[in-house]
């Protein structure tokens, strides 16, 4: 079977910290099957942006760009990621507490992030080249890549696209396209984790995490001029959140694990059910019928077998020691609270389990890909 290569397929890579890990396994086991797959146009957000620029920016074809995408996620560490400073933590406690004390209403303390999120730029700068972005749109491997963060000056969702010439722009309702030039602030701002996270300064505004905003995850690739998207999600189908035992107080890593669940994984599971009911309304009509610039989607998400999160209860030892210490302060040793633990457990043991998760999954799943893929094939 040959894959798809028209201008119309697309790749949706979301956020999840760590567990981006298992897209990659997923992309692995795409290349191996699929090894001529290419994707024209790719959107990212968070930890997806990151594995975003990983592949707009690989000088070679697919199936290069995604071995040393999931090379890179094997080997990861923690520490080449972020890293706690405990002065600076101590430091803006005190002010805060302080400010709280004496009443000061004309000054603020800026909490810029608990962690320090260097060592994640030193890697990028390190492992990714931007400028060959150019190249391979020129190259006509590329039709587009897109971005998205939060603006904490205007609240908006910004998606920063870089493309070919007549790759179009949008503005929505709290959400807006602008044509740049991606560099590594790009895919920091979209990865800046609220209050974790420092925020990241592009052209005269701050930015975070892209997912917070971002309610629409598909909207991207489609206004690209996507007819064929392959999203992969980080949920399992069907799956049931473990809960508090009846009676006993939610723990904060279990509060912040749910709230992470509901902006990472499933934003993107309720735009995936609201494109399905797009595409059934317009099924219905009849042809020529549809109003100009609607028209049906060919959809494919990929999702874990397992969950992605109780992979990682009981591992909080795999963490650095301050990290550990914080984690264990809010209740992240609990099995409840993998959800959030997950997020930052940047270790080849998890990592690489994730790895081998997803190129499994694309296995087990392989009869509902490979059909997508025929009628993507056939998509105008």
């Amino acid at each position: 079977m040959t894959a798809s290569r028209g201008k119309s397929l697309a790749l949706v890579l979301s956020g999840g910290g760590a567990r981006a890990a298992y897209q990659a396994g997923v992309l692995a086991g795409l290349a191996e099957r699929l090894p001529r797959l290419e994707f024209p146009i790719v959107t990212g957000v968070s930890a997806g942006a990151i594995n975003t620029c990983f592949l707009a920016s690989h000088p070679g074809g697919f199936a290069a760009a995604v071995e040393r995408l999931k090379a890179g996620w094997v080997s990861l560490t923690a520490d080449r990621v972020y890293r706690v400073l405990p002065g600076r933590l101590a430091s803006s406690g005190v002010k805060l507490l302080w400010h709280g004390v004496t009443g000061h209403r004309h000054q603020h303390v800026n909490l810029q992030g608990l962690v320090d999120t260097e060592p994640l730029r030193e890697f990028l700068s390190t492992s990714v080249d931007l400028s060959h972005v150019a190249a391979n749109i020129s190259a006509g491997r590329l039709r587009a890549v897109a971005l998205s963060a939060t603006s904490y000056t205007s609240g908006r969702s910004v998606t920063f696209v870089q493309g070919a010439t007549d790759a179009p722009l949008w503005a929505r309702a709290q959400r807006v396209a602008v044509r740049e030039k991606l560099t590594i602030d790009h895919v920091m701002a979209s990865a800046a984790l609220p209050i974790i996270f420092p925020a990241v300064r592009v052209g005269d505004e701050f930015y975070g995490d892209g997912s917070v905003s971002h309610l629409a995850p598909l909207s991207s690739a489609i206004h690209l001029g996507a007819r064929a998207i392959v999203a992969i999600g980080s949920a399992r189908a069907g799956a049931v959140d473990l809960a508090s035992p009846r009676g006993e107080y939610p723990s904060v890593a279990q509060v912040f694990g749910l709230l992470f669940r509901a902006i990472f994984l499933d934003t993107l599971e309720a735009d995936a059910e609201r494109l399905e009911r797009i595409n059934r309304t317009v099924s219905w009509m009849p042809a020529g019928a549809a109003p100009e610039n609607l028209h049906q989607v060919e959809l494919l998400m990929i999702r874990p077998s397992r969950d992605l999160g109780s992979l990682a209860a009981g591992h909080e030892a795999l963490l650095p020691p301050a990290v550990r210490f914080i984690m264990r302060a809010i209740g992240a040793q609990r099995d409840v609270s993998a959800e959030f633990l997950g997020h930052f457990l940047f270790h080849p043991d998890y990592t690489s389990r994730l790895a081998e998760l997803g190129y499994g999954d694309v296995a087990g799943q392989w009869g509902e890909i490979e059909r997508f893929f025929e009628r993507a094939g056939r998509a105008p």
